[in-house]
């Protein structure tokens, strides 16, 4: 990738071209409301929308789909007045807010609408809604939406009307990814980067950090890639603080959005000044999408309440800069957190980290697990009883397979008795919610349903802060099962596996039966 900036943007260069050329390009997000807007409001989205196609610097929008939890205009509307620019507009896809069938309705009228540009992500927690908190859905998650756009872009088949296979026509999503870097501790960053993989692999084609002010976990995003040997674009996350919004993503409230202590203490320091801390805080933004092209980074995105030509102001900024200025501001932009752990060795000369020296106590590690609670005795039983019933092909297995296939011929007392031991000794150990498609073999012997705010099987979701659920009611789930396999020397292959998507019409039957007689998502794939 050039280190140069990209040509004026006209309409001829779409999205997917913007991120595969030689320039570096510019995007900005766009956030819709609750409640419509009249047409001819001065300033009104659509207008904004505009004016920043408009703009020669701004390469594409990105519209959000009810960010922070909340109920809003959903993002092909204010695409759709866009709609002779589709090309340069992405649509964020949520999985908080609707099923898969839903979400499946809404990825084909994307398509319809020529909307091909999607970011893919779980989506936060709910915060709030008309009579009360909104019941989360999660039905899928970022992996297993990922799954399905690719599964429609290769030609989905499904059962026609008539019972028979039928397969549909291609879409043509440019389908891109999240990924959380600003992870405290090593038991929540890990997972973060195997997931990533895990989405790249199921069909992601770019990828776009979360929000954070130390450059060199924005950097670290791109050595563990490339240590991967895998070569995606990557497009360095901005957001234009203020003093009131630096203050709310310090609190914690916005999942994914991390804002130290000490970044708030300068925050407040300029914030106090004549202009109240507008150049600072532009300087801070510019001078970010300056290290993100010295890097190497596909592109630059722009986040903030703000007009479209302080964006552009920003552009311009950065575009100012000496062509190594930005090896100053990496070592000016490092707002850690406390004891935050790092997977790459920091070079204090440059301030980079060293692309060929990962954290030579975390390989130590890797050698000599430590000690951690959650290896328990439960665990450890758990782990032993899944080695002798159930290893495929192994073991107890074979004959438990006869077992629940004669059962299976007769439904009737035996069956019930079964799976009635089963779900009363899963509920004492587990906190079973019988859901028929089990993951606990999967997740560490670990229940996603009972121990997960979003039930996520397949990998983390970016809202953890400090090692906790981003609803702070509990440990994170994924740095738990983290923990677990590090100590057996099987967390770098935690992900190495086919994607887990529940099936509910397997709910409140027996899961012994239905992996035995492969009905859930263990059965062999044909």
């Amino acid at each position: 990738m050039s280190d140069t900036d990209a040509p004026a943007t006209n309409d001829s260069v779409n999205f997917a071209q913007m991120l595969a050329g030689e320039g570096f390009y510019y995007g900005v997000e766009v956030v819709t409301t609750r409640g419509f807007e009249p047409p001819d409001k001065p300033g009104n989205l659509a207008a904004f929308a505009q004016d920043l196609l408009g703009d020669a610097r701004v390469g594409w929008i990105s519209i959000t789909d009810n960010p922070g939890g909340g109920p809003m205009l959903p993002p092909d509307w204010l695409g759709g007045l866009v709609a002779d620019r589709r090309q340069r507009v992405v649509l964020h896809l949520t999985c908080k807010d609707m099923n898969r069938n839903g979400i499946e309705a809404a990825a084909w009228r994307y398509a319809a609408e020529g909307f091909n540009n999607l970011l893919a992500i779980t989506g936060d927690y709910p915060t709030g809604g008309f009579g009360g908190l909104a019941e989360p859905v999660f039905d899928l998650d970022s992996v297993s939406l990922i799954t399905l756009l690719k599964s429609m872009n290769d030609g989905l088949t499904v059962l026609g009307r008539t019972g028979k296979p039928e397969t549909l026509p291609q879409t043509h999503f440019f389908i891109g990814c999240a990924v959380s870097p600003f992870k405290r501790h090593e038991r929540e960053l890990l997972p973060q980067f195997f997931k990533l993989i895990r989405k790249i692999g199921c069909g992601a084609k770019w990828v776009i950090p979360q929000l954070g002010y130390d450059m060199r976990k924005h950097h670290e995003v791109k050595l563990f890639l490339d240590a991967r040997g895998i070569d995606v674009p990557i497009i360095g996350n901005v957001y234009l603080l203020t003093k009131g919004v630096a203050k709310l993503f310090n609190s914690g409230k916005l999942a994914g959005c991390v804002v130290t202590d000490k970044l708030v203490e300068d925050v407040e320091k300029y914030a106090a000044g004549p202009d109240k801390g507008k150049q600072f805080f532009q300087e801070l933004a510019a001078k970010q999408l300056a290290v993100f092209k010295g890097l190497g980074f596909a592109a630059g995105y722009l986040g903030g309440m703000a007009k479209a030509e302080t964006f552009g102001q920003i552009i311009d900024l950065a575009k100012s800069y000496g062509e190594n200025d930005w090896r100053d501001f990496i070592k000016e932009i490092q707002y850690a957190q406390p004891d935050e752990f790092f997977l790459f060795e920091h070079d204090p000369a440059t301030g980079l980290c060293e692309s060929k020296q990962m954290n030579r106590q975390y390989l130590d590690s890797l050698k000599h697990p430590p000690k951690s609670k959650e290896v328990n005795v439960n665990y450890r039983l758990s782990r032993l009883v899944h080695k002798l019933a159930f290893t495929r092909d192994k073991a107890l297995y074979p004959l438990l397979t006869k077992i629940f296939a004669r059962l299976d011929k007769k439904p009737g007392f035996l069956l019930r008795m079964a799976h009635t031991i089963e779900h009363a000794g899963k509920s004492a150990m587990y906190g079973c919610q019988d859901c028929g498609d089990c993951s606990l073999p999967d997740c560490a012997y670990l229940c996603p349903r009972k121990s997960c705010s979003k039930c996520a099987r397949n990998g983390p979701c970016g809202g953890s802060a400090g090692g906790r659920c981003e609803l702070d009611d509990k440990e994170c789930f994924w740095a738990r099962i983290y923990e677990r396999l590090k100590y057996y020397g099987e967390s770098e292959s935690m992900l190495e596996r086919p994607v887990t998507i529940y099936n509910a019409s397997l709910k409140n039957t027996s899961s012994w039966a239905n992996t035995y007689l492969d009905r859930d998502h263990h059965a062999k794939k044909k």
